[in-house]
């Protein structure tokens, strides 16, 4: 890796624990967690009281890989991996959620992500 992705990826993770200092999921409001990738997206939905992972997905996950289209760009990918997710969870109860963008910059795919989950009829 080279020095300039090196300190990005060091001040990713500077932001994110930053962020993390106030944002607390717990039963009745988890927190929904991003991380991009080049190629894929990942969506955690924790709640950090039990210390457990109640959902995860991502683009890599069998069902979700089976409603990507070839050719379909991230954006639109991120967006189905968020509308499924959102889906699942309002079917486990769960109708409001924490975002922790994840030191990302709220636009893109993660931004699509959470417009994707806002579809689905989640609230954040």
């Amino acid at each position: 890796m080279s020095r300039k992705t090196q300190q990005k990826a060091r001040m990713r993770k500077v932001r994110h624990r930053r962020v993390r200092k106030s944002i607390r999921g717990d039963a009745a409001r988890p927190r929904l967690n991003v991380f991009r990738s080049l190629k894929h997206i990942y969506a955690q939905v924790i709640d950090d009281s039990a210390g457990a992972t109640l959902l995860s997905l991502s683009t890599k996950t069998p069902e979700i890989r089976s409603q990507l289209e070839s050719g379909m760009d991230r954006k639109a990918q991120s967006r189905i991996v968020g509308r499924v997710l959102g889906e699942k969870m309002k079917a486990q109860g769960v109708s409001t959620v924490t975002f922790d963008r994840g030191g990302y910059q709220y636009h893109g795919r993660v931004k699509e992500l959470a417009e994707g989950v806002r579809e689905s009829g989640l609230e954040f």
